[in-house]
Formats: C-alpha cells, structure tokens, sequence
C-alpha cells in the first residue's frame, strides 16, 4: 500500500527507489513534500453517523444529564469531518440554544480543508436520519444538484485544524467534556497507542468521556480511565 501510494512521487522526482525518496524527504530542499506524503499515506474512511450506538450514548447519557456553562467536544480524528458534524447535529439537538462547540483535528491538511467547506455528496448520508437533513443540511440545486452543506447554525459552532496526535499538543488547545478517537489506534502498535492515548486524554476533564471504536480496545494501555460500556470510557473526577 505504502509503495503504490507514493510509486507517483518518485515519479514526479525522477528517482528510482524509495531510498531516494525518503533522502528527498530528509534533505530539506522540498519542505513541502513531507505534508504531502502524510496525505497521500492517510487513510480517510469515515462517514455520517458512524457507529450510530455512540451518538445515541452521547445523546441519552452524556448531554441530557450536562449541567454545565460550555460543552466542549473534540473530535481528534475528524477526516473530512462527517464525525464533526454528526456530533454537531446531535448536540444542536440536545442542547439547542446552550453554549457548545466541537473542534475537529486531522493530521492531513486536504481531509481538513474539506471539513472546513462541509459540502458533501448526497450518498453520504445513508446513516443520517432524515429529520437530521431537513433540518441541518442544504441541498445543492443545478451545478451542485447531488451536494449538500451543512447547514451554517451547525458549521458556526464547528471548528477544524490539523493536530498530530504523535505531537505535543497545541497549548491553546483546552479541555474537552469528550473526546472522539475513534478508528485512529488500530494503525499503531501498543508503544505508539499508549503514548498517543495519554495525550489525548490529557485534554480531558475530570469526569469526561472518551470514545474509541467498537473495533478497538484499550486492554493493553495503561490509562487512568474506567470502562463505562465496551469503546467507551470515564476520566474519573477528581
């Protein structure tokens, strides 16, 4: 897979092996390049309401028992930000008027971009309720008839930027009620998802949620959490 995503790039460069590649990356002379690769080497599966059990947790057991001043929620894998927006909707439909805000992370900036747009191809919504299109989606009409966007009371309270997550966090990042990081730890091995779950949690509240997907499990990572249900889990309050 990595070979035949990056085979285009020595051949944009001229160069033979991947040896030769990897110098390029090293050099500095093409600082760009190394952004570049992260993107075409991250996979960006994801979609609307993926793994719908979780929003209806976050929905029946998190939101409707918040009691607090800001709901901060941050998806820390966002892709295109499907996830993003689907939390979006399920907060908006939750909290309505409150205060709350979700913040989406990519390590790959083109994922990023896209999130920022929130336009989609209509055939990305065969999880989406239909009230949830009604209310928080624009259909395309004539050039952009097969798009929607998500709708700018949703996309207002939505941010993204790129984080990587195998990097000190930014310092102005905050502290989040609950964190998505979901479909990110089965591309790691047990070193690297130990390093990147104590970070991330680090921007946890006491007491907040953290969602991992149902395909994944924190069995061999040392965490301070407690398991709520299988893929997710509860900071303990302090």
């Amino acid at each position: 897979m990595v070979a035949s995503r990056l085979a285009k790039r020595l051949l944009h460069y001229g160069l033979q092996t991947y040896g030769q590649y990897y110098q390029l990356l090293n050099s500095g002379r093409h600082p760009h390049e190394f952004q570049l690769m992260v993107n075409i080497l991250t996979t960006n599966e994801t979609y609307f309401f993926r793994e719908p059990k979780h929003f209806e947790f976050l929905q029946d057991q998190i939101i409707k028992s918040w009691r607090g001043d800001n709901f901060r929620l941050w998806s820390a894998a966002s892709s295109t930000g499907e996830e993003s927006y689907s939390i979006g909707m399920t907060l908006a439909e939750g909290l309505g008027m409150r205060k709350w805000e979700v913040f989406g992370s990519d390590v790959n900036t083109e994922v990023v971009a896209t999130a920022q747009r929130g336009v989609y191809l209509m055939d990305r919504l065969d999880n989406m309720e239909k009230r949830y299109l009604d209310k928080y989606c624009l259909k395309g009409v004539r050039s952009q008839d097969g798009y929607f966007r998500v709708d700018e009371k949703i996309r207002s309270r939505i941010s993204f930027d790129q984080i990587n997550l195998k990097t000190t966090l930014p310092r102005n990042l905050g502290q989040f009620d609950v964190i998505f990081l979901r479909n990110v730890l089965i591309y790691f091995d047990t070193e690297t998802k130990q390093d990147i779950v104590q970070r991330v949690i680090s921007a946890l509240k006491p007491g907040g949620y953290f969602f991992i997907s149902h395909s994944e499990t924190l069995h061999s990572i040392k965490t301070e959490l407690s398991m709520v249900t299988p893929s997710i889990y509860k900071k303990p309050c302090k």
